[in-house]
């Protein structure tokens, strides 16, 4: 296993290892199991949508902590919607990775249409989600930042600034799957990582680490959301 930071927090029985998740609700389950010392005390779960969403709702509720969104969206290629060249936070935060910037070739005007797209894709969601409610105040808790894997890192590292923007208190990042070297990066910029299932190479798809793969909609998580906002 590769020489990790000691605020990475992994299962060494899932190391590598791909199909270990049934699907986001058994990761959810198994970072519960992780993250047991902050049951019922003082943290909030924010899911990253969309996929994040289902994972955060079962460790917000197995931990009995209540669940909120971390809107963050990405900016992607005019021709590749799947492909992201950066990204866009709920308070405005905005990151370009400028090396793919320089690799695609893109022009000024593509990235400002591109961010015109995502900052309004970002409030329609944080209005369609949240409503008129207040970002939560993270300044006297543990906000726990919860995906459902990371590949780049890029999104959750924007999300992350956007948090520091908030003045959180502590920031713990709870994925189940990540390539090692995106785990690195990111836990360099928080309190603790936890990510039972690290993978290395130079393939990496979230989604090979569940038996059972689907997107997840706006409705499912507004219905999740609906469901767990201010359980405790």
């Amino acid at each position: 296993m590769t020489n990790l930071p000691a605020n990475v927090i992994s299962l060494a029985a899932l190391y590598n290892r791909p199909r270990v998740f049934r699907d986001r609700a058994h990761a959810g389950a198994i970072l519960a199991d992780m993250l047991a010392r902050y049951r019922g005390g003082g943290a909030i779960v924010l899911g990253i949508p969309a996929g994040g969403v289902p994972v955060a709702a079962v460790l917000a509720e197995s931990l009995r902590l209540p669940l909120d969104v971390a809107v963050v969206s990405k900016l992607t290629l005019p021709w590749n919607t799947e492909a992201g060249y950066g990204a866009l936070a709920f308070d405005g935060t905005l990151r370009l990775n400028e090396a793919l910037v320089e690799q695609a070739g893109l022009t000024e005007a593509q990235i400002e249409q591109g961010a015109a797209r995502t900052r309004d894709k970002v409030a329609r969601r944080v209005q369609q989600w949240r409503g008129e409610r207040p970002f939560p105040d993270v300044t006297t808790c543990t906000a726990i930042l919860v995906d459902d894997g990371l590949a780049s890192g890029f999104t959750m590292l924007v999300a992350i600034e956007a948090l520091r923007h908030q003045q959180a208190k502590e920031i713990v990042v709870a994925v189940p799957t990540a390539h090692a070297e995106s785990a690195q990066r990111v836990a360099r910029l928080v309190e603790t990582l936890y990510c039972p299932n690290l993978r290395e190479g130079p393939r990496f798809a979230v989604a090979e680490a569940y038996e059972t793969w689907i997107d997840v909609d706006e409705e499912s998580v507004r219905q999740l959301l609906e469901t767990h906002t201010g359980s405790s």
